[in-house]
């Protein structure tokens, strides 16, 4: 189990670095804006803007959802024969959605694992 999540790292930190938004490593930021810059606040604007958890978890579960919803078009597409939906990208579609949706399966029983965790701590 892992090395399934080692290895979603390591494609999720492929394509940033493909799109040119590699993230810096920490050790290369400034102590004093660490922490805000990791939660995505750029030096010199207000904390209070940064989104909450629940927003986050929200709008990466829409994007899953939106990838998902994509990959059947496409299918969809390919099945009625239309023009634009070749199986390539048809393939492509479908291999995205399941690469987020397993990352999101691993982000879940990670949140679980956690909250289980917290629950069986002793008082």
């Amino acid at each position: 189990m892992s090395h399934s999540i080692d290895s979603v790292l390591s494609q999720i930190r492929s394509y940033q670095t493909q799109l040119g938004q590699g993230a810096r490593p920490v050790a290369d930021l400034p102590r004093s804006d660490a922490i805000d810059t990791l939660r995505g606040v750029q030096p010199g604007t207000v904390a209070g803007s940064v989104p909450s958890f629940s927003e986050t978890l929200r709008g990466a579960l829409e994007g899953v959802n939106g990838a998902q919803a994509k990959a059947g078009a496409l299918a969809q597409a390919f099945e009625r024969g239309e023009p634009g939906a070749d199986l390539a990208r048809v393939m492509i579609a479908s291999q995205q959605s399941q690469v987020a949706f397993r990352a999101t399966v691993e982000v879940r029983n990670r949140l679980v694992q956690a909250y289980q965790d917290v629950m069986n701590m002793p008082l």
